[in-house]
């Protein structure tokens, strides 16, 4: 009983550091924050001879948007929705803002509840309040139509702060802009199967072909076709600096660059991370052509109700503390949006030298295909795909997973790290609860991304065994 009591004491006292460090520390990167939003603005317009809108400051005036084929400039769409406002740049014919998650422009810091503060200070009270009644209650959605000349105007050229190389600007040489897919076939191009691989953030295509590709076995390699994606803003694929980086989007270029392209009639589905919430898209949105899903560390949090699942999916990812070092790195890049900037800035933009770097102190002993996938991006791509993707669909997840459980005839596999920290281990057994059919495998002293580097060869024979299964006649019923 003492030495329980004893840890109960640690455990508290820890929190309680960690809690209070964590106070100082985010207030400090508040004011850093702040001060980059500036130094930004004046270095986005001297570069690029415009200003540049971000999340931290007001939105403009939503402006008209012109039809036909009148004269149309930079075009934002501002919309006013309960206590906030979304400021969005416009990038394609048709958006809906209920695709924006709310965290990209609700991001409540303890800098600017006293801005807010000194402001209501200074103006009356009882007339701050009665403004605040008369809101318009949020729209559910709003469906923006423009000719399609506006979106030939949108800049796809690499912003100043982002890598003009030609690894990562080898999609501007492209006609079709369709997202890279590296595919591995039989010689005879008469694959039986295939396999669609989609990687997590911060990731690139080369998380599967340097890892798992080489490993599969002979048959594997004669008998399935496999294809490994680059999402929308990674690797080598496109990384336009005005998209939003939404769901719909993404699934659009999945759908347009492999299963149209490719012709695909079934396939099975490996995801990782991020992934796994666009593979379980996929798989509501093509039911009968899924043969199996295989997730890896996939971010299930089950949201409670009356809870807004947005926020409360971000800061269960980004919970701003500074320990563990994921959790502190997932808060900067989850609730910083100019340090995060900053961050690809350095990173991002002298991939090249790290790689080098790496190579002359490890004696060209370790391989550098996970530092391309970490920093082939653009901090627009990462930004809103983190807030798009994983934050916003906090609560759509839920549905895909009862939808599957109720729709798709497959196998359900998911795999995860019993020491990873980015992902808890909860996000898998939740995934069970939710489709009981699901086979978890839970893999001790794995992390999120050993969870397939360092055991690919292991993992390529799990993979070839579910592929196996789910070519025999099903056994289980759809609930």
């Amino acid at each position: 009983m003492p030495t329980t009591r004893l840890k109960l004491h640690s455990m508290g006292f820890s929190r309680w550091l960690n809690r209070t460090v964590g106070f100082f520390v985010f207030f400090i990167l508040d004011i850093v924050d702040f001060l980059l939003c500036f130094t930004y603005k004046t270095l986005d317009f001297f570069f690029e001879s415009e200003w540049k809108p971000c999340y931290c400051c007001p939105p403009p005036e939503a402006k008209p948007i012109a039809a036909g084929g009148s004269r149309v400039g930079k075009m934002i769409v501002s919309e006013r929705s309960g206590e906030y406002s979304k400021v969005v740049s416009l990038t394609r014919t048709k958006i809906h803002l209920d695709e924006i998650s709310d965290t990209l422009y609700s991001r409540p810091s303890l800098l600017t509840r006293l801005t807010k503060l000194v402001k209501c200070f200074k103006k009356d009270v009882v007339k701050c309040c009665d403004e605040s009644k008369k809101r318009s209650p949020p729209t559910k959605k709003t469906l923006l139509t423009v000719n399609s000349t506006v979106v030939e105007k949108l800049h796809r050229t690499p912003r100043w702060s982002d890598c003009h190389c030609t690894f990562c600007t080898s999609w501007l040489s492209s006609s079709n802009h369709s997202l890279f897919v590296n595919v591995q076939q039989p010689k005879d191009n008469k694959a039986q199967e295939n396999v669609v691989f989609i990687h997590g953030f911060l990731s690139s295509s080369t998380f599967w072909t340097e890892t798992l590709f080489p490993n599969f076995s002979d048959s594997a390699k004669s008998n399935y076709r496999f294809l490994a994606v680059d999402l929308l803003g990674y690797g080598k694929s496109p990384k336009p600096n005005d998209s939003l980086y939404t769901l719909k989007e993404h699934l659009e270029m999945i759908e347009r660059s492999v299963i149209s392209q490719f012709r695909l009639k079934t396939f099975h589905l490996v995801a990782h991370s991020l992934g796994c919430i666009l593979a379980l898209a996929l798989a509501v949105k093509h039911p009968g052509a899924i043969k199996s899903l295989t997730l890896l560390a996939p971010p299930y949090y089950s949201v409670p109700k009356g809870v807004q699942g947005t926020q409360y999916v971000m800061r269960k990812v980004a919970p701003k503390e500074v320990w563990p070092p994921m959790a502190f790195g997932a808060s900067v890049a989850s609730w910083y949006e100019h340090i995060s900037r900053t961050v690809s800035l350095v990173l991002c933009k002298n991939h090249h030298l790290l790689e080098f770097l790496t190579r002359l102190l490890t004696r060209n002993r370790m391989r550098t295909y996970l530092i391309e996938g970490f920093l082939c991006h653009t901090h627009n791509a990462s930004w809103h795909t983190l807030h798009n993707i994983i934050f916003g669909s906090g609560s759509k997840v839920e549905a895909y997973l009862d939808h599957v459980r109720d729709n798709v005839d497959c196998e359900v596999t998911v795999f995860h790290g019993g020491r990873d920290e980015l992902i808890p281990v909860e996000c898998s057994y939740g995934v069970k609860r939710k489709v009981p059919r699901a086979r978890i495998h839970v893999v001790p002293d794995k992390d999120h991304i050993t969870i397939v580097v360092g055991r690919q060869k292991e993992f390529a024979r799990e993979l070839e065994l579910i592929w196996r299964r789910s070519t025999t006649p099903q056994l289980h019923s759809i609930n």
